[in-house]
């Protein structure tokens, strides 16, 4: 064994130059992968530090019991308390401090008009709380809300909005207040606020105003602390006082259950997907690791033989290639690990630079993130050079005393093994992908299909690989001669390496491609469904339409609809109830205006007559909950249950969602309401230049809202997926990047083994511009046979995710064929930069030296 060790030591140290591609595509994979769980680490030790800091002074939180889930409100959301609760838990034995909290949406408007945040983080609004250890906030500059229109933010929103004490803006909660600064609070002792929230504090009576359904007198919790109880003893104490459907639970368990809701929710998907890239990475830097060994092992045929011949075990020929992968897996992966702390800081920078900001604070490393991310980069760099290490282990003594071709190609049997494998997971995949898209749709069922599929292509990549060459290199001959025709020879000579080689850049290409044909897909569902659903002139949304922005006011809507250009203004607000035990989001509106700016479909039964206890469903969701007109549908509200009855159908898949109330419906039970998007009609003669100006007029008074055409409309509604590209692009860069390093290292270590047949070309007259030629055009046709497998291969599996996602049957496909272009244009560059050094290597070569090389 330590013959073994030995020999492998001196065997990495004399090829280390051949190494250097596998040792960056390792630590490339890994330093994703590792970056990846710091980050997430890292956010989740951020987020636990945010809420047990909100709620350090806290000992006790009394609450609504009952939440209604709500996608856009982590917890769900809940009912408001009286707040004649607060004086009474406040005169309870043991109680030392007892404040109500109000808190809802709120969204201040900058310096420049424009609204802070609300891309992501949530923009919040709520009560200065007077008692300093219930409060988590800390005056740095000004002081405390005292009068109607004062309100105190936090440092962070004043930075970002260029505000100062003394400064008038307005909060729009939705409906549009006037505020004064009259002070600026760090969060704790010196944070700019709550990880990347902002937060606008006002007085009590003016957070009920404008925060709460009722206007006054109700809180969203009540904060208690005492100073002679334990937490679970002044939980204990005051639980009975409460009345029925109302909780108290301790600050430690308000702690942990907002940190669950946030941060195991948010960080379990955005860690998922993070891992899922780090995998395609590490997957494509396989095939390199692959590729690589396998050549190497190929070049060192003779060499291995002469250890055979020499005594040398197969145990041992086998030990010696494994420890030099497992050597440079270890090395390779502790460089990633390294750079895992780079990749994590240019995540974060990433999601910033497009207003998705991430809390800040120390890097938080735990053992896991040092063990995995070694493991896996040494598992797969041993995993990958297992097939070449036992090739090379079968090694006969003999072939130390004859010429060994290193291009060998494949055994019959090993050709015939893997297109029965590769054909019976294409056989199996693509009817899966094909029903899973058509039939149901399955999105389980397509997934399975399309991996299956994938490996299928990848076994089957040395059968089709010499035949697509040579396709792809038929121009070449005719443009290029016969340097043209040397490239596409020496790219068919090998199947079984060329497809191993463009094997992993068809991966990246591939994912690429899937995401570029759902994006665009996306876009144009997006698209039809404003101008099938969307009947108005025009729209008015909310500048900062995220997951924290405040909506539009409901009184925009009338106010619009008195001007004299204005037909119709119709408000489409959202709320939320429990049917049959899951939330479901509720469009609310005025049911008799609506089909004035909307387009419904066919609608059964009467809008009209909703009234304060009717409901729309769209038919496709009737039909699966088995409801029909006259149907009563129990639902539950944050306040409560109330029955519904079905008085219409329409069709789904517009505007609207599956279930409509009228605002007389939603009154009684609504929280903090909003509207987001009112519909506009213009008056026929009223051009939509004027009526935006006349409708911008009245809705600088609310806010500033956006007031955008049909058309602008359809394309903001759709903004958001050309944002997730850009990220899915920029992570997927790193990916298309180890292929390129594969490619590259390829052609460097065939120029290597061909030295004499190079050094033969330019003995009988081949230029070093030809050389340089040939080898650059063999590393764009087997860029291009990536390229190309990979475009096609995308793009099914681009239609099928797109059909099995779409369970109500009314999306639209796209195929963009100017980004494929571009997807295909970028990757026969990238080939023909990877084969850059490689050419200029071979270039310089002695041709004295290259003939006589054995």
């Amino acid at each position: 064994m330590n013959a073994s060790v030995r020999l492998g030591a001196r065997s990495l140290l004399a090829h280390r130059r051949r190494l250097v591609g596998t040792v960056l595509s390792i630590v490339l994979g890994v330093a994703f992968l590792a970056g990846t769980m710091v980050l997430g680490d890292t956010l989740r030790a951020n987020f636990d530090t945010l809420f047990a800091d909100a709620n350090a002074g806290t000992d006790a939180v009394v609450r609504s019991a009952d939440a209604i889930a709500d996608p856009g409100v982590p917890g769900g959301v809940r009912a408001p308390l009286d707040d004649a609760l607060t004086a009474k838990l406040r005169a309870v034995p043991g109680v030392s401090a007892a404040e109500g909290s109000v808190q809802g949406a709120g969204q201040l408007i900058g310096a420049d008009g424009r609204p802070i945040g609300g891309q992501g983080p949530p923009t919040w609004a709520g009560n200065w709380i007077t008692d300093p250890k219930l409060n988590p906030y800390r005056l740095a500059e000004g002081r405390a809300p005292a009068a109607p229109g004062e309100a105190v933010i936090n440092r962070g929103a004043a930075r970002t909005g260029k505000l100062h004490v003394g400064d008038t803006t307005v909060l729009r909660t939705p409906d549009p207040v006037r505020i004064t600064v009259v002070g600026i609070a760090t969060f704790g002792a010196d944070a700019d606020g709550m990880g990347p929230s902002t937060f606008t504090a006002l007085t009590l009576a003016d957070a009920q105003a404008h925060l709460t359904p009722h206007g006054s007198g109700q809180v969203s919790t009540v904060r208690l602390r005492s100073d002679s109880l334990s937490q679970r003893q002044l939980v204990e104490h005051v639980r009975p006082l409460l009345p029925s459907g109302v909780e108290a639970l301790t600050g430690a368990d308000a702690t942990a259950q907002s940190t669950a809701d946030v941060s195991g929710r948010f960080l379990g998907l955005f860690t998922t997907l993070l891992l899922v890239f780090a995998g395609i990475a590490l997957l494509v830097a396989t095939f390199t690791i692959h590729n690589t060994f396998a050549i190497v092992t190929a070049q060192r045929t003779r060499e291995n033989a002469l250890l055979r011949a020499l005594g040398a075990s197969r145990r041992q020929v086998l030990g010696t290639t494994l420890g030099e992968a497992l050597a440079i897996g270890l090395l390779a992966s502790a460089l990633g690990l390294l750079g895992g702390f780079g990749v994590a800081a240019g995540l974060k920078a990433l999601f910033a630079a497009i207003g998705f900001t991430l809390p800040t604070g120390g890097t938080v490393i735990k053992a896991a993130t040092i063990v995995l991310p070694l493991l896996v980069g040494t598992l797969v760099a041993a995993g990958s050079a297992l097939a070449p290490a036992l090739r090379a282990a079968r090694t006969a003594p003999l072939a130390a005393l004859r010429d060994t071709a290193v291009d060998e190609a494949a055994s019959g049997r090993s050709a015939l093994l893997r297109g029965a494998l590769g054909a019976l997971l294409v056989a199996g995949g693509l009817p899966a992908v094909i029903v899973g898209a058509t039939r149901g749709p399955s999105l389980a069922l397509t997934v399975g299909g399309a991996l299956a599929l994938l490996l299928g292509t990848v076994v089957l990549g040395p059968v089709a690989a010499a035949t697509a060459v040579r396709v792809l290199g038929a121009p070449l001959v005719r443009l290029r001669g016969v340097t043209g025709a040397l490239a596409r020879r020496n790219a068919a000579r090998n199947p079984g390496r060329t497809a191993a080689t463009a094997g992993a850049l068809m991966v990246g290409v591939a994912v690429v491609t899937l995401f570029t044909v759902f994006g665009a897909s996306v876009q144009a569902t997006l698209d039809d469904t404003v101008s099938r659903s969307f009947a108005g002139d025009l729209a008015v949304t909310a500048p900062a339409a995220g997951a924290g922005g405040s909506g539009v006011s409901p009184k925009l809507a009338p106010a619009l609809a008195a001007l004299p250009e204005v037909r119709a203004a119709v408000g489409l607000g959202r709320g939320v109830a429990q049917v049959d035990g899951h939330g479901k989001q509720l469009d609310v509106a005025d049911p008799g205006q609506l089909a004035q700016v909307t387009d419904l479909g066919r609608v059964d039964g009467s809008l009209a007559d909703l009234g304060a206890d009717g409901l729309a469903v769209s038919r496709t969701e009737a039909a699966a909950r088995g409801w029909q007109l006259g149907t009563v549908v129990p639902m539950r509200f944050a306040d409560g249950p109330a029955a519904f009855t079905v008085r219409a159908l329409y069709r789904g898949g517009g505007v609207t969602g599956d279930y409509l109330i009228s605002r007389q419906a939603w009154q009684p039970h609504r929280v903090q309401d909003s509207d987001g998007l009112v519909a506009v009609a213009l008056k026929p003669g009223v051009s939509p230049a004027a009526g935006k100006a006349a409708i911008a007029r009245v809705a600088d008074a609310y806010g500033n809202p956006q007031v955008q055409t049909r058309a602008e409309y359809a394309e903001s509604s759709a903004s958001g997926v050309d944002m997730m590209l850009s990220v899915v692009y920029a992570l997927l860069a790193l990916a298309v990047l180890i292929a390129l390093l594969g490619i590259a290292n390829t052609l460097t270590l065939a120029v290597h083994e061909r030295i004499r047949e190079l050094g033969l070309l330019r003995a009988v007259g081949q230029t070093r511009a030809q050389l340089r030629a040939m080898v650059r055009w063999e590393s764009v046709l087997v860029a291009a046979f990536g390229t190309v497998g990979g475009l096609a291969l995308g793009a099914l599996l681009g239609w099928a995710l797109t059909r099995a996602a779409d369970s109500a049957g009314t999306g639209s496909f796209a195929l963009p064929a100017g980004r494929l272009a571009i997807v295909a244009l970028v990757g026969l560059a990238a080939g023909a930069l990877a084969g850059l050094r490689p050419a200029a290597r071979a270039a310089r070569l002695d041709i004295l030296g290259a003939v006589a090389a054995a």
